[in-house]
């Protein structure tokens, strides 16, 4: 079978949308399905790209060399090539994607795609359209008012709003936006007006909605067709926001890993209220027309009724999505539910999906091990699970996940458990799962039994998770002539520690082993390591390390000093000793320097956004207390960003950041091709190196 992945789109999901297409890649190619990558830009113009190119993090990276690097389609390329394959699968969100564009495309030009059809999804696509058209079907809805941008009436529309329902706190959002960008919440009819000005300024849309802001609890849900055309919702996903400051479910909770955002998928509603939430689902689907699989977000209301406030006809498809998620409650792989979907829409057509590829029982064991107590740990979890989800397509190794606790304790996931957002989160899992299990198992059964799949569709059934110490863990690998992936960040899965552990069991592992991993860990020391290859071209930036407890009292001499020691206007601050991206900080002064020192005294979770001179966002810090603070300092960089397909070069120092991946094999060094990366604000954030989607790395540079 060959599909047609339809990717990008003008919308500010664009990146999003790549990683849903990565995914796809990821879980549907095999020998007998094959993936063809067509890209829109932001101007909608269709590209054949690699599936190399696809790999790209963001759309930043590849747009402005598109015209060299992919081949651009007239209609009649695009259309031609849509015919040659046997279905297309639009994995767009936003404007294009999911408001019918692209679905009435493929119907112009007779060809089979997967998902619902343009009807469906203009109705679903307009918030404020929508909740009316629910109303109308008989579903509780909450009030809601629209502004169109060309109108000189908002002012009078917001008044009337508040007055007329009594509103002490609303919401203010694009009528057409996806993944909760641009949604703000107001306290007054003049800040409502303020922020539905700045939606209109940077055309985020043309119409914005207006409602009382929510005090249930949120949730998603995603929909299923089976083989008989019946909808099937699988298990809701309660999403519980923890910074009560910020109770908006935004962009960066909605896709960036962070305790302040928990997602508790079974949710922690009764049975009785799940299963309300699936049946109002499906009847929602039946009544917007929708085919193949959807997701829903919604509130549960303190007086028990259920609103339904936002319908994606094109589910978010990253590695640990909602969709992902809930599918595997059930048994379902990321494999197993993308073919269910693809298979449901290809047998409208008369098509038939290929058999599934047999990957044999004789593979080797893996064990990837990720997650750990560190500041990184949330993106030590995405590494593993990348890892271990992309062995799983090997028919060499049999790959097993393991998440090494906040306790120290390494924990045998199942499947399901290993999807979810952050370590605490899978740590709560592991701990309630023998009572959720006793729980859910009714609902459970009740939705495989209702998708009609065979038993062997269901290929990663749940077990209780595992827990023992981290001696089992190795002793039981080195028995079982396990190789060990390290999948951890910082602490001790890269200080030398773990590698030490494997190395006296003869446990066969990834990675450098213990001396080199412990040297570069400590970036004072990595720095002195350098010092004296001057002449072969490799510099270091003078460091300084300080014992934390050294920095307290008036630090305005201090700073001097360090200015005068170190050279240059600014300095960079970060842990001695911990991942590569925690707790790092550019300081402009002795202020700066005594703010820093105090959050690090305290031992805070992260540092708040807008603390220091042109810092952006949340810096997370280490968890536990910091004994030496590194100064070293500040190189500038040239001024390097993307605006539209077009490359903005500003010269500055000449000086560039790049971040490059060796490979080693036998004693032979291989250097991949570097990455400049741009960061957003004074330095590169956790997310901005680890997040896909988030932030500029180009590859190769310009």
């Amino acid at each position: 079978m060959k599909i047609a992945l339809l990717c990008g789109g003008p919308s500010l999901e664009r990146g999003i949308s790549l990683n849903s297409a990565r995914s796809v890649l990821d879980h549907l190619e095999s020998e007998s399905v094959s993936l063809i990558p067509i890209y829109f830009d932001h101007k909608k113009t269709p590209y054949l790209v690699s599936t190399a190119q696809l790999y790209s993090n963001s759309p930043s990276d590849f747009d402005f060399k598109l015209q060299k690097t992919a081949k651009k389609l007239s209609e009649s390329g695009l259309k031609k090539l849509l015919k040659s394959c046997d279905l297309a699968f639009p994995v767009m969100h936003g404007d294009f994607g999911e408001d019918g564009g692209i679905q009435r495309m493929l119907e112009r030009f007779n060809v089979p795609y997967v998902g619902s059809d343009p009807k469906a999804c203009r109705r679903c696509f307009d918030k404020f359209s929508a909740n009316e058209f629910i109303k109308s079907q008989g579903f509780h809805t909450l009030p809601s008012a629209v502004l169109k941008i060309y109108e000189d009436d908002h002012e009078a529309i917001i008044r009337a709003f508040f007055k007329e329902h009594d509103v002490t706190k609303a919401v203010v959002k694009p009528a057409t936006g996806g993944s909760s960008i641009g949604v703000f919440a107001v306290h007054s009819p003049e800040e409502a007006l303020e922020k539905a000005s700045v939606l209109f300024s940077k055309r985020m849309d043309t119409r914005v909605v207006i409602e009382p802001f929510c005090e249930g609890i949120e949730f998603t849900v995603i929909v299923l067709q089976n083989r008989f055309d019946m909808p099937v919702a699988v298990l809701p996903t309660e999403i519980e926001a923890r910074d009560k400051a910020h109770q908006i479910f935004d962009f960066r909770k909605k896709y960036l890993p962070t305790n302040r955002v928990r997602y508790h998928c079974p949710p922690r509603f009764s049975n009785e209220v799940v299963e309300k939430i699936q049946v109002e689902a499906e009847q929602l689907f039946v009544a917007l027309g929708m085919r193949d699989f959807a997701r829903f977000d919604g509130w549960l209301l303190p007086d028990g009724k259920i609103w339904f406030s936002d319908f994606n006809p094109i589910s978010g498809m990253e590695q640990n999505s909602f969709l992902f998620q809930q599918g595997s409650r059930v048994g379902l792989s990321h494999r197993d539910l993308l073919r269910h979907v693809v298979s449901h829409a290809a047998s409208r057509y008369g098509l038939e999906m290929p058999e599934a590829d047999d990957l044999g029982d004789k593979r080797k064991p893996v064990r990837v091990i990720f997650g750990g107590d560190t500041a990184e740990r949330q993106v030590a979890l995405m590494s593993g699970t990348n890892a271990w989800l992309k062995l799983k397509r090997s028919k060499k190794y049999d790959p097993q996940p393991y998440l090494y606790g906040l306790d120290g304790q390494v924990w045998h996931l199942p499947y399901a458990l290993a999807l979810n957002h952050t370590v605490e989160e899978i740590l709560e899992n592991c701990l309630s799962a023998e009572a959720d299990e006793e729980r859910l198992h009714f609902l459970v059964e009740k939705v495989r039994l209702r998708l009609g799949l065979l038993s062997e569709q269901f290929t990663e059934p749940f077990f209780l998770p595992k827990a023992q110490s981290l001696e089992e863990f190795m002793d039981q690998a080195a028995k079982d002539g396990a190789f060990v992936f390290i999948g951890m960040h910082g602490g001790i899965g890269e200080n030398g520690t773990v590698q030490r552990m494997l190395t006296e069991r003869g446990v066969l592992f990834n990675g450098s082993g213990e001396k080199a991993s412990a040297l570069c860990m400590n970036k004072f020391e990595t720095g002195a390591a350098l010092v004296g290859m001057e002449d072969q071209g490799v510099f270091s930036a003078p460091k300084k390390s300080v014992p934390l407890n050294d920095l307290i009292g008036d630090l305005k001499a201090f700073w001097r000093d360090l200015l005068k020691e170190l050279g240059g206007r600014s300095i960079i601050v970060k842990p001695l000793d911990e991942g590569c991206s925690s707790g790092i900080v550019r300081l402009h002064s002795a202020e700066d320097l005594q703010a820093y020192v105090r959050y690090a005294l305290d031992v805070s979770p992260y540092i708040p956004a807008g603390t220091f001179k042109k810092q952006d966002g949340v810096v997370e810090m280490p968890p536990t207390r910091m004994t030496n603070l590194l100064f070293e300092r500040f190189i500038e960089t040239d001024k390097v960003s993307v605006k539209g397909n077009a490359l903005k070069w500003v010269d500055k120092t000449g000086y560039i950041e790049v971040t490059v991946g060796v490979l080693e094999e036998k004693g032979s060094y291989r250097a991949l091709s570097p990455s400049l990366t741009v960061a957003q604000g004074a330095v590169l954030s956790v997310e901005e190196k680890f997040q896909g989607g988030t932030g500029i790395n180009m590859t190769p540079p310009p």
